[in-house]
């Protein structure tokens, strides 16, 4: 994989490095600490080799120099090698290790405590816009999304529907997550509808045959795996009544579209629309993340149907982001952001859309979602003028 600059930086201490499948950790450590010693449990030898003797780390280190980095690719496949790196770590002062996984589901269930706060917790997301730069396009963006594996392959399509199946086959079906992988199969198709919509449990539970808490069940294993997350409703000082339920998202665009159903009833521009907003919350979720997780991300929906997509909030932002998947702007499409004004008039509005002009309507900052999302950059806030 070419190695692209990403706003993920090392930390200099130690720290599990999560992320999905192909969001690029290994890449990225690989160039960023070329001088590391690398284990990669994925390597069925190598594997073998650590859970017969998990003591045999023991001995990797002592042979290394002081302040010698130790990367364990992939750790969820052995927990109990933890238990050693714990002891290690107590041991060796000038001793670092940074263990990579594409889920914490395993550790969990292995009652893991991720080294008793010894080891700060990062995620590893799809690429950001601004990390493109100038090879950065939208509509291949809404096309495939924006995992490193895909957006770098010969076949963009192809891969993406592969990497779907690889999930499925790989982290469901032989790490034993969940019983029965047809019903399984049926709700990421099921919950694919609910994506940048309230989320409806039940609704979902039904749409696939299934109990609701299998459901629930099944939403956590998405979480987990990093495949998808929820976001609540805005409530602080709240004027209104308000929804209750959380919108669920996809964590990238091209696997929404790969999952999504597509039939005679279903409109392109319903599904443009979900995967527009869909690559907004993905990238909104990243410059959080990179930030430090400084800031919360929310929506706001009234009992009587005044919605803002996004509400991002934190010691540094409170902005109300809408998204609309059209090139005009007419005056009601900025209802939702004038009624949060009204309960929050402390708040920076945004309204991103499909045209190219940038422009101010009333208390609203009307971007073009493209340069939107090429000027979001974890170390600036979205305040403002936002330039």
């Amino acid at each position: 994989m070419e190695f692209i600059p990403r706003f993920f930086h090392d930390s200099g201490r130690s720290f599990f490095l999560f992320g999905a499948r192909g969001t690029g950790k290994t890449t990225w450590l690989k160039h960023t600490l070329k001088q590391a010693v690398f284990i990669d449990l994925l390597e069925p030898a190598v594997f073998r080799a650590y859970s017969a003797a998990p003591e045999r780390l023991r001995e990797l280190v002592e042979a290394q120099k002081p302040g010698t980095t130790i990367v364990v690719d992939e750790i969820q496949k052995f927990p109990d090698l933890l238990d050693m790196v714990h002891l290690l770590l107590e041991e060796r002062k000038n001793l670092r290790f940074i263990l990579t996984g594409s889920s914490a589901r395993k550790l969990k269930r292995s009652g893991v405590d991720l080294l008793a706060g010894r080891a700060s917790v990062k995620t590893m997301h799809p690429f950001l816009a601004s990390e493109l730069g100038v090879g950065f396009s939208l509509e291949d963006a809404l096309d495939v999304g924006m995992v490193p594996l895909v957006t770098q392959s010969v076949d963009a399509r192809e891969t993406i529907d592969a990497y779907v199946a690889l999930y499925l086959r790989e982290e469901v079906q032989m790490e034993g997550l969940v019983r029965n992988i047809g019903n399984f199969g049926r709700f990421l198709e099921s919950i694919s509808f609910s994506h940048g919509s309230v989320l409806n449990v039940s609704h979902v539970a039904r749409e696939c045959q299934v109990e609701r808490k299998t459901a629930e069940g099944y939403l956590s294993v998405l979480e987990d795996l990093l495949l998808g997350f929820r976001i609540p409703v805005f409530t602080r000082r709240a004027k209104r009544h308000l929804a209750s339920h959380p919108k669920f998202y996809y964590f990238d665009v091209g696997v929404f579209r790969s999952l999504r159903p597509k039939g005679p009833l279903d409109t392109p521009e319903e599904i443009h629309g979900a995967a527009l907003e869909g690559l907004v919350a993905q990238h909104l979720q990243a410059w959080n993340g990179y930030g430090g997780e400084t800031s919360q991300l929310f929506f706001w929906r009234t009992k009587t149907g005044s919605e803002v997509d996004f509400v991002v909030y934190g010691p540094n932002a409170f902005s109300a982001i809408e998204v609309k998947n059209s090139v005009r702007i007419h005056s009601k499409m900025l209802g939702g952001l004038n009624a949060f004004k009204e309960d929050y008039p402390e708040a920076d509005l945004f309204f991103l859309y499909r045209g190219k002009d940038r422009l101010k309507k009333g208390n609203v900052l009307c971007l073009p979602v493209d340069e939107f999302l090429m000027n979001l950059n974890p170390h600036r806030p979205i305040s403002g003028n936002f330039v």
